[in-house]
């Protein structure tokens, strides 16, 4: 898989907040998407030797039937300190890499992480995005901003993610009685047409197949 763009990756904080400044005006939270899809992914990270080596994994699989296509991993140095907020900086390196060796070029990327539900509106997900010139989709597992309703407990219940009085995400319960899953645009998709897809790709696990795959991988000794 080409990777589209790249930048200068930061060695301080001050240099990666610019770079979130700037990047920000790029994101397009609308839909841009190629149809039919026919491919979804799902990207994730692991660390190794504690934390000084990265380990990106992809999980290709086919949609609507959500079958393994092609999986792919990739090692290198860790080059970025964790900073919640930051942590696109940290992972992307590898995360490209691993893209790099894929050759079934997915449609729509559902990445472990914050999309625009981040205070500069730029997680892994919309940086990432970017970078590939591709769909993405934040699927996060915790809350990094922004407040929301109370949520039912059954699957497919939704409340909108609001800060600083706009809707920049949804908290969307994806199976009954699990914990939720905090949902955002990364770039190139709508949020009703990302929470359709994240719903579209999740089974009988809390997390969709794509980044519950993924996990598996990033994770595995």
């Amino acid at each position: 898989m080409k990777i589209y763009r790249d930048h200068a990756w930061p060695s301080t904080l001050e240099e990666a907040i610019v770079i979130q400044e700037n990047l920000q005006y790029q994101v397009i939270t609308e839909d841009q998407l190629q149809e039919p899809i026919e491919y979804v992914a799902g990207v994730d990270m692991g660390f190794e030797a504690d934390g000084t080596i990265s380990r990106a994994a992809v999980a290709v699989l086919s949609f609507p039937d959500l079958q393994v296509i092609e999986t792919s991993l990739a090692r290198r140095p860790t080059s970025f300190p964790y900073i919640p907020g930051f942590l696109s900086f940290r992972e992307i390196p590898a995360v490209l890499d691993a893209l790099e060796k894929i050759k079934t070029i997915p449609d729509i990327i559902l990445c472990d992480g914050q999309g625009i539900a981040h205070p500069r509106r730029l997680g892994i997900a919309t940086h990432l995005g970017l970078l590939i010139d591709m769909p993405t989709i934040g699927v996060a597992k915790s809350l990094l901003v922004g407040k929301h309703g109370e949520l039912p407990e059954t699957k497919g219940s939704q409340q909108p993610l609001i800060y600083k009085g706009e809707t920049i995400g949804a908290v969307l319960r994806s199976r009954t009685g699990v914990k939720p899953l905090y949902i955002s645009s990364g770039h190139r998709i709508s949020l009703p047409t990302a929470i359709d897809y994240v719903l579209r790709c999740t089974t009988k696990y809390r997390l969709p197949e794509t980044t519950r795959i993924a996990d598996k991988l990033a994770s595995a000794k």
